[in-house]
């Protein structure tokens, strides 16, 4: 393993960090705006309510979640095969049954405000009205917001992303300027509360979904017939990925429940604020996690095993330190954060929400660790690892401790509980790689318990990283001499070496050279079972050959002859790019 790979390893993610951790805040910044005007103009009673409702729009967000991830990874595999019926399919499913859904949670939700049918939530007499007009002006946004949650991803396949921040931009400013106009003006308290960030919900949807009547998408929404044959792969393959939601929606529900019994109101109020604050803060795990997932399913699918590695490496050396930092900063500003909640430094929930701020962010580089380890084991297919870390960490942990702890420290105990919690799956990572590996883990292949016959050994791949044209010139030869010495003809290992020569020359001629950016192309070669398989990643502007070849047919017969010559040869050609990378990978 050469420094020089993790090197690059870490240069990509960080690179790609940014724009996913911003993904992830525009997100939070509502959360913080309906909090603030929450606390600031209408009071304690509308902030419990909101810390009430946050289980609810966690289940919400989870069943969200298990059609947006499957179709996510089926999308992906049609995406590969180039199949463009089945993707339009898929993605016409997923809409249609997120929206059927999202009318069942509108239709229980209107029962329950209006009728009164709240109990389950809480018996506070004073607070139950309150959280019942709450529910009825939220109701309003759960389709809207469920459609919305799904279109990130297909934006994405089509090289879009930018219109998902572009749109959750336009949601802050329209939830900031309706809660100012719901509330101040109009005085529709918690009502109005809840309808600003519904109505910036449809803004939301529309300017994402705007693309996909237009004619530079591939996908089209169309409200004709909508096949249904993908509908239970669907769910099977998104499933794993959204336990841990439905983890969290037990558990928010149960600590609620404690909180309202042991704390009152108050600390219901202060719980939901600082959980609302760090929702932000929150947005730093998950970009590294979306980074992350990217490249571990890319890994697994190329049997990578020292990219898998290196992936966790720069994880723990590079993302913890960082997350540290920022912990840092929450825990000495905690103060001044509360405030702008809560003004008044006497008042109980001030203490309460300043204590959280000061105690729930040591769980966070913790909770990178067991997500990382999570992502790893759902892509690699150890659903009961997964099942069995989301229900530690979702529900059993939090539930136990906070039990255990509330009555001798009050609201404290919940925020403690959350931080055993990250010791505790941490621990159950590193027992479980003892007991697979039968002694404790010496190194990242152990922790992570990487199957032995996983990818290929040192002598069967070659890692090649290029920078400058005089290096792509070098590069046939290289693979052709690696092909030969694995016993493969001289045709094949000929076509081996022209594929990435010509392959890496047109992103040096086509990518380098649209900004003034330091690029890497990453070369990677395989031999296995008589068969070679080539990859090619780099950081440059989308450059798909297959649209390449298709432009030049018919015209000069000598132009891109590299290109014709591959697609005529190659058993299997496939491009995809995600988050920024091109990745073309070659069977031969």
């Amino acid at each position: 393993m050469t420094g020089n790979h993790l090197q690059i390893i870490k240069k990509l993610m960080f690179r790609l960090l940014p724009i996913q951790v911003l993904l992830a805040a525009v997100g939070a910044v509502n959360g913080i705006v309906t909090s603030f005007f929450a606390s600031n103009y209408i009071g304690i009673d509308a902030m419990s309510a909101v810390g009430l409702y946050s289980p609810v729009n966690m289940l919400i967000g989870a069943t969200g979640t298990i059609f947006a991830g499957g179709c996510a990874i089926i999308c992906g595999q049609y995406l590969g095969q180039n199949d463009h019926g089945k993707l339009q399919d898929v993605f016409m499913l997923d809409l249609g049954i997120t929206s059927l859904c999202a009318v069942c949670f509108t239709v229980l939700l209107v029962c329950a405000g209006s009728l009164n049918l709240t109990g389950f939530f809480t018996t506070n007499e004073v607070l139950r009205p309150i959280f019942n007009r709450y529910i009825l002006g939220q109701a309003i946004g759960i389709l809207p917001m469920m459609i919305a949650n799904q279109l990130p991803a297909f934006l994405a396949m089509e090289n879009q992303g930018k219109r998902t921040v572009q749109a959750s931009v336009v949601f802050i400013i329209v939830n900031l300027i309706l809660d100012y106009v719901f509330i101040q003006v109009l005085r529709w308290q918690e009502f109005g509360l809840a309808m600003a960030s519904s109505l910036g919900a449809w803004i939301f949807m529309a300017v994402q979904a705007q693309y996909f009547f237009s004619d530079k998408s591939l996908l089209k929404i169309s409200f004709g017939h909508i096949s249904t044959g993908e509908l239970f792969r669907i769910i099977a393959v998104g499933f794993p990925g959204a336990a841990s939601y439905l983890f969290q929606t037990l558990r928010g529900l149960l600590v609620n429940k404690m909180l309202e019994i042991h704390v009152g109101s108050m600390g219901l109020s202060a719980f939901s604020a600082a959980n609302n604050l760090l929702g932000i803060f929150w947005a730093v795990p998950a970009g590294m996690l979306a980074v992350s997932r990217l490249l571990i399913g890319i890994s697994i699918g190329e049997e990578d095993q020292r990219t898998l590695a290196d992936i966790m490496r720069v994880m723990f050396r590079r993302y913890l330190p960082l997350m540290f930092a920022v912990d840092l900063y929450i825990i000495v500003c905690a103060e001044p954060l509360t405030s702008l909640f809560f003004h008044d430094p006497e008042v109980p929930v001030f203490r309460m929400m300043a204590d959280g701020l000061r105690i729930l962010p040591l769980c966070m580089p913790l909770s990178i660790i067991e997500m990382h380890f999570a992502c790893y084991g759902q892509a690699s297919g150890k659903q009961v690892y997964v099942h069995t870390l989301s229900f530690l960490d979702g529900v059993l942990c939090v539930v136990g401790f906070s039990y255990l702890l509330i009555g001798v420290m009050g609201i404290n105990g919940v925020y403690t509980a959350n931080v055993l919690n990250g010791i505790v799956t941490t621990l159950y990572i590193i027992f479980y790689a003892w007991f697979k590996k039968k002694h404790m883990p010496r190194n990242m292949d152990d922790l992570m318990v990487i199957p032995e016959n996983f990818g290929v050994p040192e002598e069967d791949r070659i890692d090649i990283s290029i920078h400058t044209m005089e290096e792509v010139v070098t590069l046939s030869q290289r693979i052709q001499n690696f092909c030969e010495e694995k016993g493969i003809d001289t045709k094949r290992a000929y076509l081996a070496g022209l594929s990435m020569e010509e392959m890496a020359g047109n992103v040096v001629d086509h990518g380098f050279t649209k900004d003034k950016k330091n690029h890497t192309i990453d070369v990677r070669v395989v031999y296995k079972d008589d068969h070679v398989l080539l990859r090619i990643r780099d950081d440059c502007v989308p450059f798909n050959p297959e649209e390449r070849r298709v432009i030049t047919e018919g015209n000069d017969p000598v132009k891109n002859i590299g290109i014709r010559m591959i697609y005529r040869m190659a058993q299997d050609i496939r491009y995809q790019n995600l988050l920024g990378l091109n990745v073309l990978t070659i069977r031969i």
